[in-house]
């Protein structure tokens, strides 16, 4: 048997794999240290190189906005009374409410925002006698 040498460290017993990859989970190391940089290295990575290979589907409409400024109301707190030209709503003559509905919808969304809930709506006549929509709705 070797004489024991107290001035040799001690080994560190070597890590799994699984111990590797839980210790990356949990970030448990200190900065500075190897690991640490690969993980830095491993999330700077992710942030830069995913938009390459991955379509994250935030393309830009193609459809434009409104033609004709669109107007909008306080309702008294209980939402928004939004004008908008009849040209710029794509309502189908003679549709029925749901279609009506959606499309109007559409038509404010560009002021209003996609969380917006349609309440009830009619035809009204502009200053210069163009035909409009009057569109009551809410957040």
């Amino acid at each position: 048997m070797a004489p024991l040498n107290p001035a040799a460290p001690n080994p560190q017993p070597r890590r799994t794999l699984k111990q590797i990859l839980l210790s990356y989970f949990y970030w448990t190391y200190p900065r500075g240290c190897f690991h640490y940089d690969v993980m830095v290295t491993l999330i700077l990575a992710f942030i830069f190189l995913t938009p390459l290979f991955w379509n994250y589907g935030d393309k830009p409409s193609p459809i434009g906005g409104p033609l004709h400024p669109i107007q909008v109301v306080a309702n008294d707190g209980h939402g928004l009374i939004v004008t908008v030209q009849a040209s710029d709503a794509n309502v189908p003559v003679g549709a029925p409410d749901p279609v009506v509905k959606k499309a109007l919808r559409k038509a404010i969304e560009p002021v209003t925002g996609d969380a917006v809930v349609v309440e009830h709506w009619e035809t009204v006549t502009d200053a210069q006698g163009n035909l409009a929509w009057k569109v009551w709705a809410h957040r």
